[in-house]
């Protein structure tokens, strides 16, 4: 099996890796509001309690994030290292420690959710279905934490296309959920709220099992859970810390400012906010592949770190980037073309759809600079090189992107295009020095795993 899985890892490709990812994300963006959307049918106090719930949820997943980043990029390592057992230790040790995690964060949500639901201003009349939903989906968000380590797993693996239709199943299965519990389809009881959390709880479940029937298949029925029982698995929770707290302290931030940013914006007046949202549910298509490429370049730089081809993954960067922004750039200048008409898929109101134009006008400029720093801080990730893009991004998000929205958005009252310009000189900021960084070449030296250097590098 170890020759099988190590051909598997020399052979594959980045087409071959990205597009269940791509189809996968998309899954996910597009069907991650289904509660919502079917909600709307039912009770706008039932969308509002929702959603709320889910702005919380978010956060924990998040933290779950953490875990399931340093196990794709130390099994991709390993893997490419041919040091299978090592592989396998990785394995059990993420699935144990996000598990415990994951019930630690769960029982906090069930005891704790009200008083966090009050924490945000919640009106009194929305506490109680928000409350419920929180109770259901976050009590069993660990079923969720392990979703996300073993979809890394395999993904790592080189076996994209099992998270691709794990999601997809997933998904039929909580739209099918909530069409039963919030229309009584089928003579089902109408339980709004309440159905709706069941859905999403029962689909995550089914896909757990399936999630774990395929990570038994993919290791050839094995995964050496004896090694926690001989002894502490120290050395592997170390790495895996050593990689995702970093991961997690970027996207927390990014997160964070982004919430200021949006109180930049709210104060901006309703057309402003609008605006904001309609335009970044049209170019999020572009990036989309960015983001698909980025964690197909993560994990076949992981394979070639590990291998020792350091020359060869130095490459494979440079020619993921220059894919990135070539699409993304195809595709902003298709969503420009076609501006007008995806904004009145959204609104007839003359000024945001004028205002929106500008904006999505300026990301032609904006979205390659994202591109730019989703693949390089991938590969600096699976190079080892953790710490870095975390100091930069934290760094450029705060002193230019919140910095500069206030400024120029608000003291100089450019309002969202000013936002736009403080987003433009934050990503290309971030990705020329995430460029340099790669380019210097000091990830050589920070593999978490030990390699033999080949000659070419």
């Amino acid at each position: 099996m170890e020759k099988q899985k190590t051909k598997k890892a020399a052979k594959i490709t980045l087409f071959a890796l990205t597009w269940p990812i791509f189809i996968e994300i998309l899954l996910h963006m597009l069907m991650g509001n289904a509660d919502t959307l079917m909600l709307s049918q039912y009770d706008d106090n039932a969308v509002a309690a929702v959603g709320v719930a889910n702005q919380i949820m978010s956060i924990i997943i998040v933290m779950f994030g953490f875990v399931a980043m340093g196990t794709s990029i130390l099994i991709a390592q390993y893997v490419g290292a041919k040091q299978e057992e090592k592989a396998g230790h990785i394995s059990v040790v993420s699935i144990v420690a996000n598990l415990v995690f994951g019930i630690i964060l769960s029982a906090v949500l069930f005891i704790f959710g009200k008083p966090l639901l009050q924490l945000m201003n919640l009106p009194e009349e929305l506490i109680a279905p928000s409350l419920i939903y929180l109770q259901i989906v976050g009590g069993f968000s660990f079923v969720q934490s392990l979703i996300m380590t073993l979809g890394a797993i395999v993904k790592s693996y080189g076996f994209t296309k099992d998270a691709m239709i794990v999601t997809i199943g997933m998904n039929i299965l909580n739209v099918f959920g909530n069409y039963l519990f919030i229309f009584g389809a089928f003579g089902a009881p109408v339980l709004g709220v309440t159905g709706v959390a069941i859905s999403t709880a029962v689909s995550r479940g089914v896909g757990l099992i399936i999630l774990f029937i395929l990570v038994y298949k993919r290791v050839n029925g094995e995964l050496p859970w004896s090694f926690l029982v001989e002894k502490f698995p120290k050395e592997e929770l170390k790495q895996l810390l050593k990689i995702g707290i970093p991961s997690a302290g970027e996207h927390l931030s990014y997160n964070t400012s982004q919430m200021v940013i949006t109180f930049f914006v709210a104060s901006m007046g309703t057309t402003a906010l609008t605006t904001r949202v309609y335009v970044f549910n049209i170019i999020m298509f572009a990036f989309l592949f960015s983001i698909a490429i980025g964690q197909g370049t993560q994990i076949l730089i992981g394979y070639l770190v590990g291998e020792g081809k350091l020359q060869e993954a130095y490459r494979r960067c440079l020619k993921s980037l220059w894919i990135a922004m070539s699409v993304t750039i195809f595709i902003m200048i298709v969503i420009v073309f076609f501006q007008d008409t995806l904004l009145r898929i959204f609104t007839d109101n003359p000024e945001i759809i004028y205002l929106g134009s500008i904006l999505i006008f300026m990301s032609i400029i904006l979205e390659p600079g994202r591109a730019f720093n989703i693949i390089v801080i991938s590969a600096l990730r699976s190079a080892g090189d953790v710490k870095y893009p975390v100091y930069i991004g934290i760094l450029s998000m705060w002193g230019v992107a919140v910095t500069v929205s206030y400024g120029a958005g608000i003291v100089m009252g450019l309002g969202l295009i000013g936002v736009w310009l403080a987003f433009i000189l934050d990503e290309w900021l971030r990705g020329i020095l995430m460029l340099k960084r790669w380019k210097s070449k000091k990830w050589v030296s920070m593999s978490f795993v030990d390699v033999q250097k080949t000659k070419d590098y």
